[in-house]
């Protein structure tokens, strides 16, 4: 937990004069996403709120958005807690990701396409093979699909998928290979990238969905071994 708020205290910055549980709910959901709060680690009020020195009824507050987002869960007596996912929410996350992301593949308009971002995060990805920093590819993989659905130019669309990424990361935590995991799908991302780099979206969304296919298959099996049904 102290590096985890050791990171949290280097957020305090974002908070600026203007402090809000929106914008710390912000902050705890992308450390969720990013992987430094496991499923099942309890949340102490005092630690964050003090790492990000905001005050205990903000920090509730924002508790309450991410538990309303499916993120956190507060147990009675207990405390507040990440979520454990079941089985039954993973196949929810990559079928409402398969909704979103081959749509928003679909929906583009004629090429050339603003592919910088994405194309950084294949580079964040490549980075992090090299390194051997599995947790970090994982990461980059959610930045892919995230700058993948900020294509479609909605802050609506980004804001749906950014909790859906959140909780993604957390369906991710129970893989006991993250190299197995994770690794061949940056080959993936960069086959979809040259699609859309060539302008052929329909080929683009052909690779994704199959890309999402074969990953939700993986990911049920590794849970499934790890987790089991009955959660």
């Amino acid at each position: 937990m102290a590096e985890q708020l050791s990171g949290l205290a280097d957020d305090r910055a974002l908070l600026g004069r203007t402090s809000t549980a929106e914008r710390v709910s912000d902050i705890l959901r992308s450390r969720i996403a990013e992987g430094y709060f496991p499923p099942g680690t309890r949340l102490s009020e005092d630690s964050i709120g003090g790492a990000l020195g905001v005050s205990r009824n903000t920090l509730r507050e924002a508790f309450r958005l991410l538990t309303h987002e499916r993120l956190l869960v507060h147990e009675l007596n207990r405390g507040v807690f990440v979520r454990v996912l079941a089985v039954e929410d993973v196949e929810d996350i990559y079928r409402t990701r398969a909704l979103v992301e081959c749509a928003v593949v679909r929906g583009l308009g004629e090429p050339p396409y603003a592919l910088d971002a994405l194309a950084e995060a294949v580079v964040e990805g490549q980075r992090a093979v090299r390194e051997g920093d599995w947790k970090v590819l994982g990461t980059a993989n959610i930045h892919f699909h995230r700058e993948l659905v900020a294509l479609a130019g909605s802050d609506r669309t980004d804001e749906l998928m950014r909790s859906v990424f959140a909780e993604l990361r957390l369906a991710f935590h129970v893989a006991d290979d993250p190299k197995a995991l994770h690794e061949p799908y940056l080959a993936r991302n960069q086959l979809i990238l040259g699609a859309l780099q060539a302008g052929d979206r329909e080929e683009a969304e052909r690779l994704l969905a199959v890309y999402l296919k074969d990953s939700l298959e993986r990911v049920v099996e590794v849970y499934r071994r790890r987790v089991g049904d009955d959660i």
